[in-house]
């Protein structure tokens, strides 16, 4: 797994705070197996230099030194794969099969919530491994649902905890709640 995040420039205030926070998880990250890899268009010396920024502003265990850097020349990740850059801040979040799994794009003057990646990150990875998907506002350890193509025969088999199946005005049987497997 791993997620690659960009941000407009270096030594701006939002991105200070982001990858302050994004170091703080760094391992909570990395206990779930997803490396973090930061993007800029600035040159390597402006990221040393604002490095120790960051560092002030995020000390401790998980420092800024948690991140994988890279500093590439404006529109340009790879010479196949140019790169639009705007004053915005993205993430992207792949899987082992390097597939592309989520994107979100804020504008520059909206810091990213890393718990919410964090959280979307658990949620990527138990509904990639497990017949179920997450509701709303789920937390790890909360009641999944049951995705609907499965049979109800396969899922008493699969979720031996039971699933319960949540009645509705139409008689329709497709909200089947299960404990988190």
């Amino acid at each position: 797994w791993g997620i690659l995040f960009s941000h407009p420039r270096d030594f701006t205030p939002v991105c200070t705070t982001e990858l302050g926070r994004a170091a703080k998880l760094a391992p909570e990250f990395s206990k779930r197996n997803v490396k973090m890899i930061a993007l800029s268009i600035d040159s390597v010396q402006d990221h040393l230099s604002w490095s120790k920024v960051r560092a002030s502003h995020c000390p401790g265990k998980g420092g800024a030194a948690e991140l994988s850097r890279y500093s590439r020349p404006v529109g340009q990740i790879s010479s196949a794969q140019p790169l639009t850059l705007s004053p915005c801040a993205q993430v992207f979040v792949f899987g082992p099969d390097k597939k592309l799994k989520l994107s979100i794009l804020y504008p520059a003057t909206t810091g990213r919530n890393f718990d919410e990646i964090l959280r979307v990150v658990d949620s990527l990875q138990l509904t990639a491994y497990k017949k179920v998907a997450t509701p709303v506002d789920w937390k790890p350890g909360d009641s999944v649902m049951v995705v609907p193509t499965l049979p109800d025969e396969e899922a008493k088999k699969l979720f031996p905890k039971g699933v319960f199946t949540k009645g509705l005005p139409s008689g329709k049987k497709y909200l089947r709640y299960t404990p988190q497997p």
